[in-house]
């Protein structure tokens, strides 16, 4: 049984999405490239040319994650510049973008007026608010460690469309099963039906996993 991971850090995992580093040599399996908003001070035009060509590779499922930060000591207009790019460079791919957020949805609810391919927040532990406002202007929500100790999260958890989530383990140490078995039983489903429910929303990064 694959527990799908929508994104980690973990370079040997086959069953999920790698966050690939700047300049890094992509893995065998599927993975995302992008720039982080805590590079936006620090990225080269030579970069962004490097992300345009691994952006092509055929395992490369979506940009990102990239995104604003509101927490990071850079000024928005920076960060805002460098997430456009981003945007824009996903159009081109058509390639759905993996979005970092932390303070700043808004925002980033205004920039999806630019892309033309689904985006998803990951790692999302949010209030329900917030969560909402995501849901109402058609974003997909991936959930993670957060799910198995934040009761408020576990009550919208069990609410939120299944057809619109993913479960990941992001960059920390945990079994991902744990992570499936919690959200299945949160939203009264069998973790077998949960995993196909997820292998179909991977169908927007054109991820057909073959059994």
């Amino acid at each position: 049984m694959a527990y799908f991971d929508f994104h980690h850090h973990h370079f040997g995992k086959q069953a999920g999405i790698y966050n690939l580093g700047v300049g890094e040599s992509p893995p065998n399996g599927f993975f995302s490239a992008g720039f982080h908003p805590d590079l936006s001070l620090k990225f080269s035009e030579e970069q962004f040319v490097w992300l345009r060509e691994i952006s092509k590779h055929e395992n490369c499922v979506a940009i990102g994650e990239c995104g604003l930060d509101g927490l990071i000591n850079i000024d928005d207009a920076i960060q805002e510049a460098l997430f456009k790019r981003q945007i824009e460079l996903a159009n081109k791919r058509q390639k759905p973008l993996i979005i970092h957020c932390v303070r700043r949805f808004s925002q980033v609810i205004h920039f999806q007026k630019k892309a033309k391919v689904p985006m998803i927040i990951h790692g999302f532990n949010k209030r329900k608010n917030i969560a909402d406002d995501l849901q109402k202007h058609d974003f997909y929500l991936s959930f993670g460690k957060s799910v198995l100790q934040n009761v408020n999260l576990q009550e919208f958890v069990k609410h939120f469309p299944t057809d619109k989530l993913f479960l990941e383990t992001d960059d920390a140490e945990f079994d991902l099963q744990l992570l499936y078995q919690k959200v299945a039983e949160l939203k009264n489903l069998n973790v077998e039906n949960l995993i196909l429910q997820i292998e179909e929303n991977l169908k927007i990064f054109n991820i057909s996993l073959i059994k």
